[in-house]
């Protein structure tokens, strides 16, 4: 592959959607790494950690391709790491534990090129403030938009901002996973300036 080839090292349709903002061609390759927590490992160390082992995964076969990794780890009151609820159970109890307090997403983002010894590691905390939630809030938000798929439960850029009292981030992306404010300075240290090749 020539060297302006790009590669998402993820599978999330999230990351894929906010990538595909930027207007450039890339292609999708699913990283294989064990996302298991070392012990005793900072959440926002692991983000990191997972961020860059997942474009290493795809880059050491792609070696001239530039490679985006991007992992994210929330945590409640920003020690409790919390992760995705995958079921309604789970999600009503996130939301309840949630309720009052606030969430910190801990967002990474690694950039690699192999080739030339390109490599980019940058982490976006995101802080999420939820307002007191009555339980029937929660309850009608869970069966209205059911977020089994997003570690805190609640999809900020959908119907789970109506549970928010604030967010707190210098990039917006990067709460739903892939901050593109970063990547963007990245990729253009990379070579690949995202609007280099905007058409009108």
């Amino acid at each position: 592959m020539t060297s302006d080839h790009l590669i998402l090292a993820s599978t999330s349709s999230y990351r894929r959607s906010l990538l595909n903002r930027l207007q450039l061609p890339f292609t999708v390759v699913a990283p294989e790494v064990d996302e298991a927590p070392l012990a005793a490992e900072p959440p926002a160390t692991l983000a990191q950690r997972l961020a860059r082992l997942k474009a290493l995964a795809v880059a050491e076969t792609e070696r001239s391709a530039i490679v985006i990794g991007s992992d994210q780890v929330a945590t409640i009151d920003g020690q409790e790491p919390i992760g995705k609820p995958g079921t309604r159970d789970a999600a009503v109890a996130q939301l309840r534990a949630a309720a009052g307090r606030s969430l910190v997403f801990h967002t990474a983002v690694a950039v690699l090129r192999l080739r030339d010894g390109f490599e980019r590691v940058a982490l976006v905390d995101t802080t999420v403030r939820f307002r007191a939630l009555a339980d029937d809030e929660i309850l009608a938000y869970v069966d209205a938009e059911p977020a089994f798929d997003c570690a805190g439960s609640a999809k900020s850029e959908g119907m789970g901002i109506a549970l928010l009292e604030a967010v707190a981030s210098d990039d917006p992306t990067a709460l739903v996973g892939l901050p593109l404010i970063t990547l963007c300075r990245f990729l253009t240290e990379a070579g690949m300036p995202p609007l280099a090749g905007a058409r009108p």
